[in-house]
């Protein structure tokens, strides 16, 4: 998919950004077209709409990697592993947890995430988890073609590729904002 990025800034920027976006937001959204042209140029524009929805929630706004509010304290995946001492809180974009999706997705991008957690903190690292992970399905076994395909058309219900229902009516107005942008940004061919 090929469109104009300037069209797609002017247009995110006001109805998600009132009016203006940071270096920050738009360098993080730069890491997230860019995974997304690595990975899957030629997908469905739905899809990038809802990964672009899904970090804009999951970050706070910040379209920055961030770290899981109280680093996993009190669940099972907040505590040192005991083969390498690290803990597979959630980081990210879309808070990768447990050591073995972080082995998983570490394989995946071509990171060593077991031993460097925090290098799913790396914008370009992060875009590209949430981007294969959303694709191929590596978070819930839930992907993008479950949602967004011929005959479906459900960013409610896409909100279980991540987890679960919590704030899905919200992420689905934040992808309709997001499709406007990218539909608008796109040359007609």
């Amino acid at each position: 998919m090929i469109f104009a990025p300037t069209a797609f800034f002017n247009d995110v920027r006001g109805p998600l950004f009132a009016g203006s976006m940071t270096s920050h937001q738009v360098n993080g959204m730069n890491a997230i077209l860019s995974a997304w042209q690595a990975a899957c140029p030629d997908a469905d524009a739905r899809w990038l709409a809802y990964a672009l929805a899904t970090a804009y929630h999951e970050t706070a706004r910040t379209m920055q990697p961030i770290r899981e509010y109280g680093l996993g304290r009190g669940r099972s995946y907040g505590t040192p592993d005991p083969q390498t001492g690290q803990v597979y809180y959630g980081r990210g974009l879309v808070q990768l947890t447990w050591k073995m999706n972080y082995a998983k997705l570490g394989a995946r991008i071509g990171v060593d995430l077991v031993n460097h957690p925090d290098l799913a903190l790396d914008p370009v690292n992060a875009a590209s988890i949430m981007i294969l992970g959303m694709t191929e399905g590596d978070f819930t076994t839930e992907k993008f073609a479950d949602f967004f395909n011929e005959d479906e058309n459900d960013p409610i219900g896409a909100r279980r590729i991540i987890n679960g229902q919590d704030c899905a009516a919200q992420i689905a107005v934040y992808c309709g904002h997001f499709l406007a942008a990218i539909d608008a940004a796109t040359p007609l061919t």
